[in-house]
């Protein structure tokens, strides 16, 4: 089932997306950044804030009342934007990405929005393959991975990232 998050569910929220993306946990599904970046994805604070946060809805995938994933969605401009798309590392694979995909873009045309797109950092061939499998196509723009909170990590490498987007 799939709802929108409540504050109430940052901390386990902030475990889940943690795992999939930092730590030798990460390294259980195909998604992992931690060869990328040390340190966390976020905190429970920042989750809380997103929530909070008016023009965004974080979506939560749950099964049995567990979080197995989210996705992060925020307005701008007509169109949305779609980050953090995390599954449990262990339970990668088994369809709930492309779930809350679909959901994503669903969100999408309710909010009348004329497109999707996100960021993702470019040296991710896999994840941006994954992508374009569903439909997103590489808009030419790239832009810095330019955070120096690191609250986003620190990077072991220069970072850039690459814009997708689908149009609705």
């Amino acid at each position: 089932m799939i709802t929108k998050a409540i504050v109430e569910d940052a901390p386990e929220l902030n475990a889940l997306v943690n795992s999939a993306y930092r730590g030798d946990s990460s390294r259980q599904g195909w998604t992992t950044e931690a060869d990328l970046l040390d340190g966390t994805r976020i905190d429970t604070d920042g989750i809380a804030e997103l929530i909070k946060t008016q023009g965004t809805t974080l979506l939560k995938y749950v099964e049995e009342g567990e979080i197995l994933g989210c996705v992060e969605l925020k307005k701008s401009e007509g169109k949305l934007y779609l980050g953090m798309l995390t599954v449990r590392p262990n339970l990668q694979g088994k369809g709930i990405g492309k779930t809350l995909l679909k959901a994503a873009e669903a969100e999408a045309k309710s909010q009348s929005c004329a497109s999707i797109f996100m960021t993702v950092i470019s040296v991710r061939k896999e994840l941006i393959d994954w992508y374009v499998r569903h439909g997103y196509q590489l808009t030419g723009d790239r832009k810095p991975f330019a955070f120096t909170d690191p609250l986003f990590g620190q990077p072991k490498m220069k970072l850039e990232f690459v814009v997708l987007e689908k149009k609705l």
